[in-house]
């Protein structure tokens, strides 16, 4: 066991990994009642091609990875839902792009919550008819969001922005893809990507930090496993350019919903300099397109935003992008205001007190966070994927400079990287 203290967080971070592999950390809050857990693989949508240590190449369905997450609630004796409810836990999981988390939380009876959580990700219970059951309720689930204009404004983004890369690909795949899978099929996956060794367990809340490592350390000393091994995640290679500059679909809205962003070259770096540059490009976005910012004040007073305008960005294994949009009268408007801005902001510089006023407000958010047990824990675990550190945010934040905004957003900023997805009805 170690630890790693932050002072000018008041933190201290448990940490230690098992001999099978996993991960663990306990980050103890004294004085909060409610305890929230996750135990994380790294495995997503994007994993359909796969390379196992001493393996051949494997293709597996789109939509697997987030199929398995929902078998994986299911036991021989029930739900496992309705055991974390006896135990006064709430639970859930989530399948992203490159991971898979399954959680609770509790205000009591946090060790009983532990083991559950633990026992049921580290056992499958696949069977033929289970399997073919839950493809009806997954094409039920693609189906709707297929009618849901949010969901469709967004992916169709990136289905214009990726012509290669499985992150165009939707997270629960397509109808076709699902019901092609089989139960060997998820055995295969999980027997890859649910070994301890790719898994992280974190836990934070009002619980005494070195009893609860000395819990899942007994826990996972009771269970053998089979040795780890690297895992070679397989791409084809992706086009600079996108794949279509806009894409517009029809749905019944009563506005049109347009998002539009840039495409980035992948991301070569990983850990303190990936998070950097992220956060570089986010503390860029939000200095330009803020809602304190001259231009969203602008568009806002021309009737051509609502509250739900924002942007984003997204990296992750062989791929980054940034989203902004929402609501809007005219689209086409909206999108020429705000790239030409971008590329005036390129030309002219963002002003020094703006970028000052806009770090020190990413860091007020990042410290306000830290009272959240559900936020620290989601954050950790994408950080940790990146092979990043949550808690070393706010001196990456403080080492941002102005020049090194400016050089992202002339870097970002790429007109011939832009596409833009739009819904509208008919009469829009």
């Amino acid at each position: 066991m170690s630890t790693r203290d932050y002072p000018q967080l008041q933190e201290t971070l448990i940490y230690e990994k098992l001999d099978n592999g996993l991960e663990v950390f306990v980050l103890p809050k004294p004085g909060f009642t409610k305890t929230y857990a996750t135990f994380a693989t790294r495995y997503g949508s994007i994993d359909n091609r796969f390379k196992p240590a001493g393996q051949p190449e494997h293709r597996v369905p789109d939509g697997i990875a987030h199929f398995l997450e929902h078998k994986m609630f299911e036991e021989p004796e029930g739900d496992i839902f309705a055991k974390f409810s006896t135990q006064g836990a709430s639970a859930n999981a989530f399948t992203s792009f490159d991971r898979t988390v399954y959680l609770f939380s509790a205000t009591k009876d946090v060790e009983a919550n532990v083991e559950t959580l633990l026992d049921f990700v580290q056992h499958p219970y696949f069977t033929e008819e289970n399997v073919e059951k839950e493809k009806g309720i997954i094409v039920q689930e693609i189906n709707m969001y297929r009618d849901n204009p949010d969901w469709r404004v967004y992916f169709g983004l990136i289905e214009a922005l990726y012509r290669n890369h499985p992150v165009h690909i939707d997270i629960a795949g397509t109808a076709e893809s699902v019901r092609s899978i089989t139960k060997d099929q998820l055995y295969d996956c999980y027997n890859t990507f649910y070994h301890p060794s790719n898994m992280t367990f974190f836990i934070v809340g009002g619980i005494d930090g070195e009893a609860t490592l000395a819990q899942i350390k007994a826990n996972q000393a009771k269970k053998s496993f089979p040795p780890g091994g690297d895992i070679e995640r397989l791409f084809d290679e992706e086009p600079a350019s996108v794949r279509q500059a806009r894409k517009e679909t029809k749905l019944p809205v009563s506005l049109p919903k347009c998002l539009f962003g840039y495409k980035e070259a992948p991301l070569s770096s990983s850990g303190e300099e990936a998070v950097r540059r992220e956060l570089a490009t986010k503390v860029m976005l939000d200095a330009l397109l803020g809602a304190s910012s001259p231009l969203y004040e602008a568009l806002y007073d021309d009737n051509l935003i609502s509250d739900g305008f924002g942007h984003e960005y997204n990296t992750g294994p062989g791929y980054a992008f940034s989203v902004i949009g929402g609501d809007t009268r005219d689209p086409d408007a909206l999108i020429e205001r705000v790239t030409s801005a971008l590329k005036s902001a390129a030309e002219q510089g963002i002003p020094a007190a703006t970028f000052e006023r806009t770090r020190r407000k990413k860091i007020g958010a990042y410290l306000r966070m830290l009272n959240s047990p559900e936020a620290i824990a989601g954050e950790f675990t994408r950080y940790r994927n990146k092979g990043g550190d949550l808690f070393e945010l706010v001196s990456i934040y403080e080492r941002l400079t102005l020049e090194e905004i400016n050089a992202r957003l002339r870097e970002h900023a790429d007109p011939a990287r832009l596409a833009v997805s739009i819904v509208r009805g008919d009469a829009t």
